[in-house]
């Protein structure tokens, strides 16, 4: 009987080739991401929101900037979220009212927070987005998905929107067909509205000067929905946008890069 002896490090080196291709067979993926699985359409309905690209079809599953270090299942697929450091983002506001809630300003923020999630809670499954964004609003980026924030130096909920810095007034447009869903003045967001896109993609505009579209109405892209301003609780006019998918929020500025669907595989 031939008898193999192995010491610890022999051991240690095994357990980690193991440990690699394990790894390296996974399915990873980024917070805030979309990762496509591909699928065999004829077992889905077309209600599924399953996406074309280069002619086979894929479910893009959303990847929960909450769920970093953890795994997301689809179906019998197993994806991992992998950990990431945004940074972090730091603003000073003087007004203390706009930072410590009053009782009265609090239960407002509960009751407006009902309306946005009632929202967000439905969608069309007739339209179908083409994942072809443009940007909303011709500025500068100043402050980016996923950042952890600091007011006043007290932590809060991290940042998971896009900021884009203009001037008061400028245009604010549609990023891609849709329907507005949503239209009002809340604590936080100022003068705000919902589009929703098809298929469980909807877009968020919060703090704009002003609005120039009604719920219900259909949107083309590239159609003007309303001007940048500072309503709400901000430091300058700048735009807040979301963007959702299944009920996630994920990175807009992933949605601006060329081909993104193709880019994606």
């Amino acid at each position: 009987m031939l008898k193999i002896k192995m010491n610890k490090f022999d051991i240690r080196i095994i357990f980690l080739f193991f440990f690699t291709l394990d790894v390296l067979s996974e399915n990873i993926g980024q917070p805030g991401e979309l990762f496509p699985i591909k699928v065999n359409k004829g077992i889905f309905t077309s209600s599924n929101g399953l996406i074309k690209i280069d002619n086979s079809y894929y479910k893009l599953v959303p990847l929960s900037f909450s769920k970093q270090g953890q795994y997301v299942m689809f179906e019998d697929t197993k994806i991992f979220i992998q950990n990431k450091d945004f940074g972090e983002s730091r603003i000073t506001i003087t007004n203390n009212a706009l930072v410590n809630l009053s009782d009265e300003d609090k239960d407002r923020t509960i009751r407006e927070s009902k309306i946005i999630n009632k929202a967000l809670q439905t969608y069309s499954k007739k339209m179908k987005p083409t994942f072809s964004f443009i940007s909303p609003v011709d500025g500068i980026i100043s402050s980016r998905y996923g950042k952890k924030r600091f007011i006043n130096n007290s932590p809060r909920s991290p940042h998971l929107a896009l900021d884009i810095a203009a001037p008061e007034g400028t245009k604010v447009l549609s990023p891609e067909d849709g329907k507005v869903i949503l239209i009002g003045n809340f604590f936080y967001s100022g003068n705000y509205l919902i589009i929703d896109h098809g298929q469980g993609l909807l877009s968020s505009y919060s703090h704009l000067s002003s609005i120039s579209v009604s719920e219900d109405d259909i949107l083309k892209q590239g159609q003007e929905i309303g001007k940048v301003g500072s309503t709400g609780r901000v430091t300058g006019p700048h735009l807040h946008w979301t963007v959702y998918y299944e009920k996630v929020r994920i990175n807009p500025e992933s949605l601006l890069k060329d081909n993104y669907l193709e880019a994606l595989l």
